[in-house]
């Protein structure tokens, strides 16, 4: 028997082709992906609006996450402070890329994950890190109610010439990892309590007004101060299987606890992703 007739084949429509030409790649990659963690919430806590506060900020998150665990397997993402602006400062200072300053700052989210995963280790809470969410999420899990990791997206030396510091830090790290996973939801917790159509804090924010709900297209042109990363509006308009984000504000008591039952206590952008 010749060696041509031993060779198996799978046919494919994509074998041969360029993956750049959309139409032949829309049968195939233009339906819905499988959702994998669809029972998961995704919770992300700001790092210079929550932790960089300290423990008046930090502890009863903290005892109200510890409360919800009963209700919810959480996959918590912590953002960086203000140190990892100390850092952009000085990487800049010393000519250092973009793809340079990711990790950097990556690490101080990291390391504000730790003391997270360290508060509620009695409840069997552990930090891990993005190999493990990316692979072995779903055991860590199901040990435990609730997971911690860092929110900073892991492109580290990748350069967007877009921006001299990274452009996809941690709002737009914890939306990805959420869409990937097909996760139930994604709540963002920060120090305000949402949106604003001005900044509250700058000239004439005394005028400013929340906006309850909003969507990623309406944001897109929105010229105003955001209290998230910018590129989160790019990228939730691209979403496969987050619906909607909401913003909260965590200083107030029991904000997690009803943004997670459903209840609209915040901002609620609406992404590009569609039932189906």
């Amino acid at each position: 028997m010749s060696a041509a007739n031993t060779i198996k084949h799978v046919a494919s429509p994509l074998a041969r082709q360029t993956l750049l030409d959309s139409d032949l790649t829309r049968p195939v990659a233009g339906v819905r992906p499988i959702r994998l963690l669809p029972w998961v919430q995704v919770v992300k806590i700001g790092g210079r609006s929550i932790m960089d506060r300290g423990p008046e900020a930090i502890l009863p998150i903290v005892e109200e996450i510890r409360k919800l665990l009963p209700e919810h397997r959480l996959l918590i993402l912590t953002g960086a402070g203000i140190r990892a602006r100390h850092l952009y400062s000085v990487g800049l200072d010393l000519g250092l890329p973009a793809g340079s300053l990711a990790p950097l700052a990556a690490s101080e989210a990291g390391q504000y994950g730790h003391i997270l995963a360290s508060l509620l280790a009695p409840e069997g809470v552990a930090y891990v890190e993005h190999e493990t969410i990316a692979s072995r999420l779903a055991i860590h899990l199901s040990a435990a109610r609730a997971v911690v990791g860092s929110a900073f997206p892991p492109y580290h030396h990748h350069e967007f010439p877009t921006s001299r510091i990274p452009v996809h830090r941690a709002d737009t790290g914890a939306f990805l990892v959420a869409d990937a996973l097909g996760a139930a939801g994604l709540t963002i917790v920060e120090d305000v309590d949402g949106v604003y159509d001005a900044d509250p804090n700058g000239a004439g924010g005394d005028k400013a007004k929340l906006v309850g709900e909003t969507s990623a297209a309406e944001l897109a042109g929105f010229t105003g101060t955001l209290p998230f990363d910018r590129a989160l509006v790019e990228v939730m308009a691209t979403a496969r299987h987050i619906e909607r984000v909401q913003l909260i504000n965590g200083l107030v008591p029991g904000r997690l606890t009803a943004a997670l039952r459903g209840e609209h206590v915040g901002t609620i952008i609406h992404t590009g992703a569609r039932r189906g």
